[in-house]
């Protein structure tokens, strides 16, 4: 049965209370995570010439805002919990915006990436078709959406990408598109157009935690 919009405004509201209560535990145990490899396959597949305007959605404590930064690449964060926000301005100087992601303000077109590391899995299913339209509509055509999402079931982590295309369905919703070209750690799926009944996302494939 769906939930209705109280239930996932309580769902919201106690995810961002666990972390809002556990960020700089969370901050310590990340800080050395190596997640290069979902920031090079996010880099590798955007078209055109850098710099990037990056939108890291999900910045948390601003980790990998600073390793955007650091690579030349112009980055603004997004991120729920206000002390996140408060930390990602802090580390890395950038620009972070406080949103909800069941509540979300973007503009239309800014940016070249998305880097949705180790967060979409925060978004009820029934909420996710919604926020996928809202990610891409944020996406220049022809931007990249990187997805990757912790398989604790598996040991796995699974990464998809996806581009924004020209195009929409006749429902309206996105095509999204795989790119040309794939690494072998990172795995697309065919491109799809899809309903507003269903996510309009690509089945992600498993990639290396």
């Amino acid at each position: 049965m769906p939930y209705d919009a109280e239930q996932l405004q309580q769902i919201s509201a106690l995810t961002l209370a666990h972390y809002q209560a556990h960020a700089e535990d969370f901050r310590d145990g990340t800080r050395d995570h190596d997640v290069s490899q979902n920031i090079a396959a996010l880099l590798r597949h955007i078209q055109g010439a850098a710099p990037f305007r990056i939108l890291d959605f999900g910045c948390g404590p601003g980790r990998d805002l600073r390793t955007f930064e650091a690579l030349g690449h112009t980055a603004v964060g997004l991120d729920g919990c206000p002390r996140f926000v408060e930390m990602a301005r802090a580390e890395s100087g950038c620009e972070v915006w406080r949103q909800d992601f069941l509540a979300l303000e973007l503009p239309a077109a800014r940016f070249d990436g998305i880097f949705a590391n180790a967060v979409l899995f925060h978004v009820p299913s029934q909420a996710l078709p919604r926020v996928l339209r809202q990610l891409h509509a944020t996406l220049k055509p022809g931007g990249v959406l990187l997805s990757s999402n912790p398989a604790a079931t598996i040991g796995r982590a699974s990464t998809a990408i996806a581009m924004a295309p020209t195009t929409t369905s006749s429902t309206g919703a996105p095509c999204w598109r795989p790119p040309a070209s794939t690494s072998s750690s990172t795995t697309t799926a065919r491109p799809a157009c899809r309903g507003p009944s269903s996510p309009g996302w690509p089945a992600s494939g498993a990639g290396p935690s």
